[in-house]
């Protein structure tokens, strides 16, 4: 379980989020909307420890982040908080001159301690449960962008996260294998996993989110279930932001 109360964070004497509360449940994803510019991916980066909170709080199940720790604890629990939260970014980072398993093994090998067969069993368990098991030994160049973001994915779940957070996880990908995609990680949600999602597609987000979070200017102006959201919106900012995504184009919503 994520809890988020009232947490802030201000860059250079400007406030980047204001505020901003909500709750995400076991085993259900929830999906964050709003325009460029409304502190969505620094609200991610929040979530996994990578910024630091300047007000309020973040608890991941037995993890506490606190705006009120000193330096050396907030720190210790970012620490703590990384064994139990994923990041697929925007932009993959894969190790260009490391194999797709490669790639995935690294982290479990020298951050969890695994041993090489263990960590390339487990490897080989998730490129089939993303479709890439022929994939193994080839380079990231090789591979197409829908392919990479599929790696990048296994490379996550291989730290046994319980949360995985994502950053427009369909830029790189064409509707059908956004299907795909929106497929396979509903699968892992079924398997125990908790998911945040940042997204420009509504598409994507419908029947992939339980919950959505509408952001405009660093607010959480309104977080609800996906349908609810979707179909009857309540703040007129929401209203506004859904309307102009519907009366776009089919392939420039879902960029």
């Amino acid at each position: 379980m994520i809890r988020v109360e009232n947490i802030g964070k201000r860059i250079d004497g400007k406030d980047i989020l204001k505020n901003v509360t909500f709750e995400v449940n076991p085993k259900s994803v929830l999906g964050i909307i709003g325009p460029s510019g409304s502190g969505k991916t620094t609200l991610l980066r929040c979530l996994n420890g990578l910024e630091r909170i300047t007000g309020g709080i973040i608890k991941c199940n037995d993890v506490l982040l606190d705006s009120a720790f000193n330096e050396s604890e907030y720190k210790r629990q970012v620490k703590m908080l990384r064994r139990q939260v994923g990041t697929v970014f925007q932009h993959l980072y894969l190790f260009p001159h490391l194999t797709v398993i490669g790639n995935i093994i690294e982290a479990p090998v020298h951050v969890l301690g695994l041993s090489h067969k263990e960590a390339e069993a487990k490897a080989i368990e998730l490129l089939k449960a993303v479709g890439l098991s022929e994939a193994a030994n080839r380079l990231p160049e090789s591979l197409s962008g829908g392919e990479q973001q599929r790696v990048a994915i296994a490379r996550a779940l291989a730290m046994q996260p319980d949360v995985l957070l994502f950053d427009e996880p369909t830029s790189a990908l064409d509707p059908r294998r956004t299907a795909s995609l929106k497929k396979i990680l509903r699968g892992f949600v079924e398997r125990g996993h908790t998911m945040v999602a940042i997204s420009h597609s509504i598409n994507f987000l419908e029947g992939f989110s339980d919950y959505l979070l509408y952001m405009e200017n660093g607010e959480a102006v309104e977080f609800n279930k996906t349908h609810e959201i979707l179909n009857n919106p309540i703040d007129p900012r929401t209203q506004n932001f859904l309307q102009d995504m519907l009366e776009r184009k089919p392939d420039q919503a879902a960029n």
